[in-house]
């Protein structure tokens, strides 16, 4: 299974041509993908995405937070902050979900690989 990061899922509904894009679309095609409701809630937040994009963004499958998620996430924030590495704190949310489920991240954000470096965090970019 593999998620995409906010970064691939508004190149994608821009239209961008791109290799993150194209290997979005594919899995879309293929149920391949899961949403993070981080990602789900920062696309949502652009009150100019029409309502179908909305409703279809949040027909994609979903992941679980597990018990212990928001210590877990805190503590990996952490551990890439001592790193002296930039660790935002939706980042931080997005990594510690894929991480969870063993899901690999679909992202051209290159901060992601921080949370590589420090917890193994799977990046296909």
């Amino acid at each position: 299974m593999i998620a995409a990061d906010t970064s691939t899922w508004i190149a994608f509904l821009e239209g961008e041509t791109a290799p993150d894009t194209d290997l979005l679309d594919r899995v879309l095609g293929n149920w391949q993908l899961v949403m993070i409701p981080v990602v789900l809630t920062e696309l949502l937040s652009d009150p100019k995405l029409p309502g179908s994009v909305a409703k279809t963004l949040c027909d994609v499958p979903s992941t679980e937070l597990e018990t212990g998620y928001w210590q877990r996430a805190g503590e990996l924030r952490a551990k890439v902050l001592a790193r002296r590495r930039r660790a935002r704190l939706g980042d931080a949310l997005i990594a510690q979900s894929c991480i969870d489920g063993g899901i690999s991240l679909l992202t051209r954000d290159r901060d992601f690989r921080a949370f590589t470096e420090a917890a193994g965090l799977k990046l296909v970019v």
